[in-house]
């Protein structure tokens, strides 16, 4: 039985991945900040939860602790993520941006995923197939953001896009430094989740497909690679 963590898993794409690899027969563990809201979630899908805030040092060692005492851990998806946006559901522009507002979002996009990966890397390496699954963005390919016919040209954010390029970058690391693992960037599409205050034009059906899918890759399949539902991204 390949058992599989999520983190932010209570909604959203996290929610639907879960939703999709206990369908696979994947025992799933939702992470969520709010531990009613992740017990809830679990209730309704066949799950489990654990209480996980990526921000928190002793809640993540403890929800490791857990999935340590329960028998270990062969997936991992760092789902959880943060955009932030203006009252009026604007993007904050570079004129705009602060560093307290930057740092804000690496602390969940980037610093949470080094912890996670920290608390958790030990059960991984015990899996017969360990696999990590990151949760990226188009926005976060500099090929992409540069090329004038891009959707992703015109996207005037700056921290969200900065926090992703760094998740792409911890995963080409850590796949290099961990190369019995199967460790891969994915990204979604423009989904409709709170993230994004639902503007996104793909259902999260549709942004969770790559992430399940490469959640389940076996132990010859790819690594250090960023992927969407149509294959290979530029970085």
């Amino acid at each position: 039985m390949t058992t599989t963590l999520i983190t932010g898993a209570n909604k959203g794409l996290g929610f639907e991945t879960a939703r999709r690899l206990v369908a696979a027969g994947h025992t799933v563990y939702v992470g969520s900040r709010d531990a009613a809201r992740g017990r809830r979630a679990a209730e309704e899908l066949g799950a489990r939860s654990v209480r996980l805030d990526v921000t928190d040092d002793d809640s993540v060692d403890a929800a490791a602790e857990t999935l340590a005492a329960d028998g270990g851990l062969d997936v991992l998806v760092n789902n959880a993520g943060i955009e932030r946006r203006t009252p009026d559901g604007g993007v904050l522009d570079a004129a705009r941006l602060t560093a307290d507002e930057t740092r804000l979002l690496f602390e969940t996009n980037v610093f949470g995923v080094v912890r996670v990966l920290h608390a958790f890397l030990p059960l991984l390496q015990r899996s017969a197939a360990p696999v990590v699954v990151n949760v990226s963005s188009g926005l976060a390919s500099l090929s992409r953001v540069t090329a004038p016919d891009s959707p992703a040209h015109a996207y005037p954010g700056v921290a969200y896009p900065a926090s992703k390029a760094a998740v792409n970058m911890l995963t080409v690391q850590y796949a290099k430094a961990f190369p019995a693992m199967r460790i891969n960037a994915v990204e979604p599409g423009y989904t409709a989740t709170d993230l994004n205050r639902h503007a996104g034009t793909q259902t999260v059906e549709e942004g969770a497909e790559i992430i399940v899918r490469m959640a389940q890759v076996g132990p010859e399949g790819p690594t250090a690679g960023f992927f969407d539902a149509a294959g290979p991204l530029p970085w």
